[in-house]
């Protein structure tokens, strides 16, 4: 059986209902060549400035953002002012490194969570984001 993170792009795009226009195709390559990752808005725009594909930064946050709601992408917010989108769909969560602003993955089987409370009425959990900070030792 062929997982949709096996085909190739175009078809990973139609399988997600997205069109596989030329600048999404070009922005997933770039997206999912390297493996599992966690980029920026800012930093997959340098990926394709760099290379040589034309496209603006608006164009890059409107198409990550349309691969999130395709399912393709995660969004992991570690602050206000920083959004990393992440290839990696499965349940995880991260470690993030301050200062270095560098996210790692921690397999979800090695943080047991509990004690949630009940969600409001007609609401249910959709997934639980945990990210542990780190910093250098200091002394």
């Amino acid at each position: 059986m062929t997982h949709a993170h096996e085909l190739p792009i175009e078809e990973r795009l139609r399988h997600s209902g997205l069109r596989p226009t030329r600048q999404r195709v070009a922005l997933a390559d770039l997206l999912f060549a390297k493996g599992d990752r966690h980029l920026t808005v800012e930093e997959l725009h340098e990926e394709a400035v760099t290379a040589g594909v034309p496209v603006s930064l608006a164009t890059v946050y409107n198409t990550l953002h349309q691969f999130t709601e395709a399912g393709l992408i995660r969004v992991l917010a570690v602050e206000s002012s920083k959004t990393y989108f992440d290839t990696n769909v499965s349940d995880h969560h991260h470690f993030f490194v301050e200062g270095d602003n560098h996210v790692l993955d921690i397999p979800v089987s090695n943080i047991a969570i509990g004690n949630l409370p009940e969600p409001p009425e007609g609401m249910e959990i959709a997934h639980v984001d945990v990210i542990i900070r780190l910093r250098p030792r200091r002394g």
